[in-house]
């Protein structure tokens, strides 16, 4: 599918970067990547999957990330100073992320979607169902948390031993190879032939480390968002990996406890990825928690 660009997009205006797959009559599906990810690192392949299953599939660059809009003038997060409570370096919130992906869906001329988020992409799909319900037809929260202090906790420690990504590619490849082993899913092989693929277009679409950083600082000056969870009423999922190391078990347990009705689906042996042995799982409960939230929604509408 070619890569396209929706400028002036939301109330910030920006531009993002997006890809659509499947039949544009079919259930909207918006698929929101996590914190200094990109759109291809939802893979092609399960992509495919919900395309399969009757799905259009809309895959996106969040703000500061890939070939959507950076803030690179914003100040140089802080993060010693934001755990003490001083958020002065934060350039914005999950909120206005959540804005950022309405008005990717406002400018498709879709009023609603099926929302599937993983990590950070999960708690910005989280905001927009809190901030703009009528906007979500379902939520698919997947290895994620509700911001509660002590709650999906991880040790990313691990990842200073990396140190910064080199600027040349090759280098660039192998770093972000050894970073992407870290939250590999350790019941399933690791497939470094794609693993390598994947890296090598991050770094074509461009890697940018402050940029990841600016959305990591946002989740601390958006908070524990649990309560507002609770007032959802919208079909959801929530999916987490049983050996995630670098969001706790815990996180997705609070999640759906937090939100009314949610189920709760762990897999064993997945980690902080998305192993391709697990797409047609994921794509069957995602495809069938969308197929009950439209039913549902029909029979209200009717009613």
């Amino acid at each position: 599918m070619p890569e396209l660009k929706a400028l002036n997009v939301g109330p910030s205006g920006i531009e993002i970067a997006y890809e659509r797959f499947g039949d544009p009559g079919a259930p909207p599906v918006l698929l929101i990547m996590g914190g200094g990810a990109q759109m291809t690192n939802w893979p092609e392949g399960f992509c495919q999957e919900l395309v399969d299953r009757g799905m259009q599939v809309i895959r996106f660059d969040n703000r500061d990330a890939g070939r959507s809009t950076h803030f690179s003038d914003a100040p140089v997060p802080d993060f010693t100073a934001a755990f003490a409570g001083d958020l002065s370096t934060a350039s914005y919130t999950l909120s206005d992320m959540a804005a950022d992906s309405v008005g990717l869906l406002e400018m498709l001329g879709i009023d609603s979607a099926h929302l599937v988020g993983a990590s950070l992409g999960a708690m910005i799909a989280q905001m927009v169902a809190i901030e703009h319900p009528d906007r979500v037809r379902s939520l698919t929260s997947m290895m994620s948390s509700t911001g509660e202090p002590g709650v999906g906790q991880g040790d990313t420690s691990v990842f200073a031993k990396l140190g910064r990504p080199p600027q040349d590619r090759e280098s660039f490849v192998e770093w972000h190879v050894r970073a992407m082993r870290i939250g590999a899913s350790p019941g399933f092989e690791f497939d470094v032939a794609a693993a390598t693929e994947r890296a090598g277009r991050i770094h074509d679409r461009g890697y940018d480390v402050l940029g990841f950083q600016r959305q990591g600082i946002a989740v601390l000056a958006t908070g524990d968002r649990t309560e507002r969870l609770r007032s959802l009423r919208v079909p959801t999922l929530v999916v987490h990996g049983a050996a995630d190391t670098l969001c706790d078990i815990s996180g997705g347990r609070a999640t759906a406890a937090a939100i009314p009705g949610a189920e709760l689906v762990v897999l064993e042996g997945m980690g902080h990825s998305l192993p391709r042995e697990l797409w047609p799982v994921f794509a069957t409960h995602i495809a069938g928690l969308v197929d009950r939230a439209d039913t549902s929604g029909a029979r209200s509408a009717a009613g």
